[in-house]
C-alpha cells in the first residue's frame, strides 16, 4: 500500500522491546487494569487477560460485572478481580467509575472495552478515568470504548499520543462517521484522519492491518490468515498491545508488535489446527515463544 512501511522482521529488529533483565520484578514488568465484559459475553476478558500476561506484563487487575468476576478469577488465577455493579442491561453500571479511580491511578496501562456492548457504560468509563491519569500512563480503547468515542477527540487528545484505539471497519465507521464503503476504499486515509483528530495511535483491523500515528510512518501488516476472523480474536489483540505498552514500550511500537505477535500466533495456530476453525483461546499460548524468537 502506497505511503506505508511493511511491518516485518526488519522493522521489529529496528524497534526492540524493553529488555527484562534477571533482577526485574513483577511491578517493573508492567501493571494493567483491564475493564470490560458484560453478561452477554462474560468470558471475553479471559482471552484478553491471558493475552496481557502472555505478552510479558507482570501484574493484571480485571474489573468486570459482578456476576462474572468470580468465574473469571478462577479462570485467570494470576489476576486480581474487581467486581463491579451491573446495570439492568447486564453491562457495567456507569456509577462503577468511582470504584475504579484508585486502581486506574496505580496502573501503567488501562485497557477499556473488551466484551462490552453498551456505549453509555463505555463512555462513562472514558469520561471518568482518562483525565485522572498521569502523562506517562497509556490507554488502549477497544470494542464499545471505540464505538462510543465519536466526539471525544478533545478528551482523548489530551493524552498526547498515549491512547491506542483498535477498531475494525464497523467501529471505525462509528468513530469517524464515514460509511463502511468509504473506509474500505480508503483505509489509510480513514485511519490517518482519526489518528490526527484524536492525537492517538490507530490500529485499523482487517485482512491487512494498518498501524497509524500522527507523527510516524504508517505500518502495514499483511495478515495472519483467515482463521483470525473468529470471535474473541480482537480481544486477544487488545490484550497483547496493552501488556506490551505497560512494560514501557512506546505506544506506537506496542501497537505494531501486538499486531505482529497476534498475526504470527494466528499463523502458528493454523499450522497446528488447520487454517479455519482454531479458536481465539489458541492464540495466547503462542505469544511468549514468538516474542523470544523475534527478540
Amino acid at each position: 500500500m502506497t505511503g506505508t512501511e511493511p511491518l516485518d522482521a526488519d522493522w521489529l529488529a529496528a524497534h526492540p522491546l524493553p529488555d527484562h533483565h534477571a533482577g526485574t520484578d513483577k511491578n517493573a514488568r508492567g501493571r494493567v487494569l483491564l475493564i470490560g465484559g458484560s453478561m452477554f459475553v462474560p468470558g471475553a476478558l479471559a482471552l484478553t487477560g491471558e493475552a496481557v500476561l502472555r505478552s510479558g506484563a507482570g501484574k493484571l487487575q480485571v474489573a468486570t460485572v459482578d456476576a462474572a468476576a468470580m468465574a473469571l478469577g478462577v479462570r485467570i488465577p494470576e489476576a486480581a478481580m474487581i467486581a463491579l455493579p451491573t446495570d439492568e442491561e447486564g453491562e457495567i453500571d456507569p456509577a462503577a467509575v468511582a470504584r475504579l479511580e484508585k486502581p486506574a491511578r496505580h496502573a501503567d496501562t488501562l485497557l477499556i472495552g473488551p466484551g462490552m456492548v453498551s456505549k453509555p457504560s463505555a463512555a462513562a468509563l472514558i469520561e471518568g478515568l482518562l483525565d485522572l491519569l498521569e502523562p506517562e500512563q497509556s490507554v488502549v480503547l477497544d470494542a464499545a470504548a471505540i464505538s462510543c468515542a465519536n466526539g471525544m477527540h478533545a478528551l482523548v487528545g489530551r493524552r498526547a499520543g498515549r491512547v491506542i484505539m483498535t477498531p475494525h471497519h464497523g467501529e471505525m465507521a462509528s468513530l469517524s462517521g464515514r460509511d463502511l464503503e468509504d473506509i474500505a476504499g480508503d483505509p489509510l486515509g480513514s485511519a490517518q484522519e482519526i489518528a490526527e483528530r484524536y492525537a492517538s495511535i490507530v490500529v485499523l483491523k482487517a485482512a491487512e492491518t494498518l498501524i497509524v500515528s500522527p507523527d510516524r510512518t504508517p505500518l502495514l501488516y499483511r495478515g495472519g490468515g483467515v482463521g483470525l476472523a473468529t470471535g474473541g480474536s480482537g480481544d486477544v489483540l487488545a490484550g497483547i498491545i496493552a501488556g506490551l505498552a505497560a512494560q514501557g514500550t512506546d505506544p506506537f511500537d506496542a501497537a505494531a508488535w501486538g499486531v505482529w505477535l497476534h498475526g504470527e500466533a494466528g499463523r502458528r495456530a493454523a499450522e497446528r489446527h488447520g487454517a479455519i476453525g482454531f479458536l481465539a483461546r489458541d492464540l495466547p499460548v503462542e505469544i511468549p515463544r514468538l516474542r523470544e524468537e523475534a527478540c
